[in-house]
């Protein structure tokens, strides 16, 4: 007979957050996410949340979540791996927007200067 792990209560994670000196909305800004981004783990499986969750508590999400990291017949340990992040340019070049500084010469007209313009004319 094979002994059934038991996924941790959602209090149980935030609570040991809290042990951690930190919380779940402050995990998730630090990880580039909204702040109730990472209560998606919670209630479903994410493997980018439950790591980042799992990471912050030095534990493997194996342990937090065992129903969603092993073969509920065979218990097996089962490969779950995070998408790879994409790129942030996806190909595209940025171009800063700000603190541009142009020559005192040029003339910088905005959109509705131009059609202001034309209505003038």
């Amino acid at each position: 007979m094979l002994l059934r792990r038991t996924d941790w209560h959602h209090a149980d994670i935030i609570a040991s957050l809290h042990k951690q000196r930190t919380t779940l909305a402050a995990l998730s800004r630090s990880a580039g996410l909204s702040s109730s981004t990472l209560a998606n783990a919670l209630s479903r499986p994410w493997p980018k949340g439950e790591w980042i969750i799992a990471n912050a508590l030095k534990l493997h999400p194996a342990e937090i979540w065992p129903s969603r990291y092993y073969h509920p017949e065979t218990d097996e340990l089962l490969e779950r791996k995070m998408r790879c992040k994409l790129p942030d340019n996806l190909g595209r070049e940025k171009v800063p927007t700000k603190n541009i500084i142009l020559p005192e010469n040029s003339i910088v007209k905005s959109k509705n200067a131009d059609n202001a313009d034309k209505k003038g004319m």
